[in-house]
C-alpha cells in the first residue's frame, strides 16, 4: 500500500509518501507559517521527484490536530480534496499521536507538547509498551504549570518533545526530576510518523467519511469565545 501524508497543524507543514514500510520521500519546512501558500507545491514537488502519480497512490494521511485551526483547516481541506478527487480514501491521525511516535521505544512516559498559547500546551501522556503506542491520559489543553503537577504528583520519569518545548526547556528542567527531552530535529510533527500510524490503519480498512471528518480542535476559536462573551453580556443587561 503507498499513501501520502501531510501535516499543517503547527508552524511546520510537512508531507512524505510511504509504501508499506518503506518511506520513499519526506519534505519538512519549519520556517514561517505560509501553509496555504506551500501545501500543494510540497506535495508537487515530492511527487514529482519520485516519479509517482497522485492516481496511484492508495490513501491518505492527514493530521486532525490539535494545532493551529488555520493549519488544520489548510490541511483537513487538501488531503479532502486529493481523496475525492481520486477517490482514494483518507485517515486523520492526530499530531499529538505522531509526535510521541517520534520517539517510539522511548522508556517512561512521553509527553507531546504543542504550543497553545498564553502559558498553555496541547497534550497527551503516552508509553511505548509491547511494540504499541498507548496513550494513557487523553488529548487536552491544559497550563504548564498543571502538567507540571500532574507529571510530578505521577512521579513520571517523562520525555518531552514538541515545538513548546523551546518555550517551556528551563522551566521543565527546574520543576520536573526525571526529565529528558527530544532531539531538535524531532520536535516537529513527522509526516513519516504520521503516516506509519496512518498507513497500519488503512490497511487495515479504517478510514474517516470525507462530509463528516473534522479536525480536533480541543478548544473553541477565538471568534467562537469572543462571540459568547458577548452573547452573556448581552443576556446579563
Amino acid at each position: 500500500m503507498k499513501i501520502l501524508s501531510l501535516d499543517s497543524a503547527t508552524e511546520a507543514a510537512t508531507c512524505a509518501v510511504i509504501e508499506n514500510d518503506k518511506l520513499l520521500g519526506e519534505i519538512t519546512l519549519n520556517y514561517k507559517k505560509q501553509h496555504s501558500i506551500l501545501i500543494m507545491s510540497m506535495i508537487d514537488k515530492l511527487l514529482k521527484n519520485l516519479k509517482i502519480d497522485i492516481n496511484s497512490l492508495d490513501g491518505f494521511v492527514v493530521s486532525k490536530g490539535p494545532g493551529s485551526f488555520t493549519g488544520l483547516r489548510i490541511g483537513v481541506s487538501t488531503i479532502k480534496g486529493l481523496s475525492q478527487g481520486t477517490s482514494k480514501p483518507f485517515l486523520g491521525v492526530s499530531s499529538l499521536d505522531a509526535l510521541a511516535y517520534n520517539l517510539a521505544y522511548t522508556e517512561g512516559i512521553i509527553c507531546p507538547i504543542i504550543d497553545a498559547l498564553r502559558n498553555n500546551v496541547y497534550t497527551g501522556l503516552y508509553h511505548f509498551v509491547n511494540n504499541e503506542l498507548k496513550l494513557i491520559d487523553d488529548y487536552k489543553i491544559i497550563s504548564i504549570d498543571d502538567l507540571i503537577s500532574t507529571i510530578n504528583e505521577q512521579n513520571y520519569k517523562v520525555c518531552f518533545i514538541g515545538d513548546a518545548v523551546y518555550k517551556f526547556k528551563e522551566k521543565l528542567k527546574d520543576s520536573i526530576k526525571d526529565v529528558s527531552f527530544a532531539p531538535a530535529h524531532l520536535n516537529v510533527v513527522k509526516a513519516s510518523s504520521l503516516g506509519e500510524i496512518g498507513l497500519g490503519r488503512l490497511s487495515s480498512g479504517i478510514s474517516d467519511n470525507l462530509y463528516t471528518f473534522s479536525p480536533l480542535y480541543i478548544r473553541k476559536s477565538q471568534a467562537e469565545r469572543e462571540y459568547e462573551k458577548k452573547m452573556e453580556s448581552l443576556a446579563s443587561e
